[in-house]
C-alpha cells in the first residue's frame, strides 16, 4: 500500500516505536491519528505533525478501543492503516505471577490489539482495502526466563496476525506482524516486574550492547521496518535476518 494520502491510526504514539512511526508516516504523507493515554504528550505531538489528531485512549479497555476507532473514523471518514503498537512488558518468574497484573497485561498486549483489528476490519472492507501492522516482539521467537507471559502474548499476537493475513487477503486487507528486537526506548523502564528480575536491558547507550547478543535498535529503525511492511503487505516483518533462523528452529 502506498502511504501517501492515507489515514493511519497509531497506538502507543506518545513515545518509542509509536512516536517514531507516527513521525515517519507523516513524513511519507499520511494523516495520523495519535493514540495513547497521555493527553499532554499527544497534544504536543499533534502540534508538530500536520493534519494529525490526538485521541486519548487506553487500549487495554474495550470501551476505549471502540471509542478510539469511532473517533478516528468520524474525523477522517476512513481508516486505511492501523499500527497496533501499544503495549507493556511484564517480567516475572512463573511462581511469582500476579493475577491482577496478568489480566491487565493480557488486556493491553493482546486483547486490545485483537479488538482494534475487529473494529477496523469492517471499515477497511467497505473502503476496499487497508493495512494492519501488529507489533509483536523478538521474544515471541525466543524462550527467556522471566519473560514467559510477555513472550506468550506476543506469540499469540503473531499467530492471530498471520491467520488474519490469510482470512482477509481477498478483501485486500494486508495484515502483518513485526518482531522488533531490543529497542532504545523507555520500554524496559516501564516494564512491570514481580519477584526477582531475571532479565535486564542494559543497552541504554547506542554504542553499547549491554551484554546482549546483538546491539539494540533505534525506534526510527523499527519505524522504517513498519513502513516497509505497510508498503509490501508481507505477513511477517523480521527486523533482523537472525530472527528467521530462530523461527525455523522453533518450527522444526
Amino acid at each position: 500500500m502506498e502511504i501517501k494520502g492515507k489515514v493511519a491510526l497509531v497506538t502507543g504514539a506518545s513515545g518509542g516505536i509509536g512516536l517514531a512511526t507516527a513521525k515517519l508516516l507523516t513524513e511519507k504523507g499520511a494523516k495520523v491519528a495519535l493514540v495513547a493515554r497521555s493527553k499532554d504528550k499527544l497534544e504536543n505531538l499533534k502540534k508538530q505533525l500536520p493534519d494529525s489528531i490526538a485521541v486519548v485512549a487506553d487500549v487495554g479497555k474495550v470501551e476505549d478501543v471502540d471509542r478510539m476507532i469511532e473517533q478516528v473514523y468520524s474525523h477522517f471518514g476512513r481508516v486505511d492503516i492501523l499500527v497496533n503498537n501499544a503495549g507493556q512488558g511484564y517480567d516475572s518468574p512463573i511462581d511469582k505471577i500476579d493475577p491482577q497484573i496478568l489480566q491487565c497485561i493480557i488486556d493491553l498486549d493482546f486483547a486490545g490489539q485483537v479488538l482494534a483489528m475487529k473494529q477496523v476490519v469492517p471499515i477497511m472492507r467497505k473502503q476496499g482495502g487497508g493495512s494492519i501492522i501488529n507489533v509483536s516482539s523478538a521474544l515471541a521467537l525466543m524462550h527467556l526466563p522471566g519473560m514467559s507471559v510477555y513472550a506468550a502474548l506476543k506469540a499469540a499476537l503473531a499467530h492471530i496476525s498471520i491467520t488474519a493475513h490469510e482470512e482477509l487477503k481477498d478483501d485486500k486487507i494486508a495484515v502483518g506482524v513485526i518482531y522488533p528486537y531490543v529497542t532504545l526506548t523507555d520500554f524496559e523502564k516501564n516494564t512491570v516486574k514481580t519477584g526477582a528480575s531475571t532479565w535486564e536491558n542494559e543497552g541504554e547507550d547506542e554504542n553499547e550492547s549491554g551484554g546482549l547478543p546483538f546491539k539494540p535498535d533505534t525506534a526510527e529503525y523499527v519505524a522504517q521496518k513498519i513502513a516497509e511492511g505497510i508498503e509490501s503487505g508481507e505477513a511477517e516483518i523480521f527486523v533482523h535476518d537472525w530472527m528467521k533462523r530462530n523461527q525455523s528452529r522453533r518450527e522444526s
